[in-house]
């Protein structure tokens, strides 16, 4: 006997449409859709799933956060930039130039000569310059072999850039005991900011170390003199230049300024007038004070420029002498006399997180200057070589007597009596 042979319920619901499910099929069917309603939280197709629970926040950590490191202390860097000018050497020709040129209540006007230059100054945080002349307002003026300048002179520097001004050379006593006590006063009418160097009050004066404090780094100033033209000190002056062979206070005075100062400047009228030649005599002092503790050695009286250079110190320390600076303004008439230079470095002062200090001398350079005058030494005024012509060379007063004075002739004379290392013409 067969017995029929039961198909699955899909297959038979596909194969013979509609159809009645036994009733264990129905039973399960449900009990299975229930079982799946629990267990997906009451599931229904369209609608999404929801959790039996609440999803937990993301976890907060209790640590605290992780500090900023501290930045590592850095070394502290102060620089001056300095500059350092020859002789400002004051003729008849200038001083009636600047009488001529005044206006108002002013006697004289000297902001002509230097009126070029004053670009050049506002880039330096000091500007030295040998004053060869003395200054005052009681004296009337005079020119060669001795000198008296309007004080105008030096108020006209002053408002160049000029803040230290060199007062020890062969003109000092050029008026005796009144001109050195007419020049004190005037310096001491000066403004506040103004340093002189190179007058002592006496042996008890000695001591006493002109400083100046710019950008944080302090600088010492000294000033001597080969000479003074043979007119020695009276009892009557109320101050005194020191001379290069008073080595004992000499020797003293910069040893002591360089236990007060960072940078001890020494200033040194010395040399053969009208020679480029360095002599053996400038080479001895130029290292004894080097020794000692000067830092820069700016050298002036030939008129006429002598080379620089590196000096190396007992201590190990670098020390730059400029030999001669030659003139920065005048009426001399011999072509190498109206060719100059300008002394330009940096002083810098590096002090370590630890409290150790290291000071340099860097980036030493000279830039030739020109002084330039027309027909009978009128309009005197001074150049930078860079802003100089081959037309105002040829236009130079001092061709009437020296044709062989030209643009060209000035560069050759920079060349062949500065190291190229520290000459810069641009």
């Amino acid at each position: 006997m067969n017995h029929p042979v039961a198909e699955p319920p899909g297959r038979h619901a596909a194969a013979g449409g509609p159809g009645r499910l036994p009733l264990w099929c129905v039973a399960a069917a449900f009990t299975a859709a229930l079982a799946l309603c629990i267990g997906l939280g009451g599931f229904r197709p369209g609608q999404a799933p929801v959790s039996a629970e609440p999803e937990a926040p993301p976890p907060v950590s209790s640590l605290p956060a992780e500090p900023e490191p501290e930045p590592e202390p850095q070394p502290v860097v102060e620089t001056v930039r300095f500059s350092a000018t020859g002789d400002n050497l004051i003729h008849s020709k200038i001083y009636q130039q600047a009488a001529a040129r005044a206006v108002g209540d002013a006697a004289y006007s000297f902001d002509y000569c230097y009126a070029n230059l004053v670009p050049f100054y506002s880039d330096f945080d000091v500007n030295w310059i040998n004053q060869e002349t003395l200054c005052t307002d009681e004296l009337a003026p005079s020119t060669y072999p001795c000198f008296s300048t309007p004080g105008d002179c030096a108020r006209a520097l002053y408002r160049a850039g000029f803040r230290v001004f060199s007062l020890s050379n062969n003109h000092t006593y050029d008026k005796g005991a009144s001109g050195i006590a007419a020049t004190l006063r005037f310096w001491a009418s000066m403004p506040a900011d103004v340093v002189t160097t190179g007058l002592w009050r006496g042996e008890a004066d000695y001591g006493t170390i002109p400083l100046h404090t710019v950008n944080g780094v302090t600088i010492a100033y000294l000033s001597y003199t080969e000479h003074t033209n043979g007119i020695p000190r009276s009892s009557a002056m109320e101050a005194n230049v020191l001379y290069t062979s008073q080595t004992d206070v000499i020797e003293q005075q910069v040893r002591q300024a360089a236990q007060l100062a960072d940078f001890v400047v020494v200033g040194v009228h010395w040399g053969v007038e009208d020679s480029h030649t360095i002599t053996d005599a400038q080479r001895t002092l130029a290292q004894q004070l080097a020794d000692w503790g000067a830092d820069v050695i700016v050298g002036t009286h030939p008129h006429v420029l002598q080379n620089a250079g590196w000096l190396t110190a007992e201590d190990g320390r670098r020390v730059f002498a400029a030999y001669s600076l030659g003139n920065f303004l005048s009426t001399q008439s011999k072509k190498d006399q109206l060719i100059g230079a300008v002394l330009t470095l940096r002083l810098q002062k590096t002090t370590s997180p630890d409290g150790t200090v290291q000071l340099e001398v860097l980036d030493p350079q000279l830039h030739p200057t020109v002084t330039h005058y027309g027909a009978g030494k009128s309009d005197v005024r001074t150049y930078l070589y860079r802003d100089y012509t081959p037309e105002l060379a040829a236009a130079h007063g001092v061709r009437a007597n020296d044709s062989d004075f030209s643009y060209d002739y000035i560069r050759a004379v920079a060349q062949q009596y500065i190291d190229p290392a520290f000459l810069d013409l641009s």
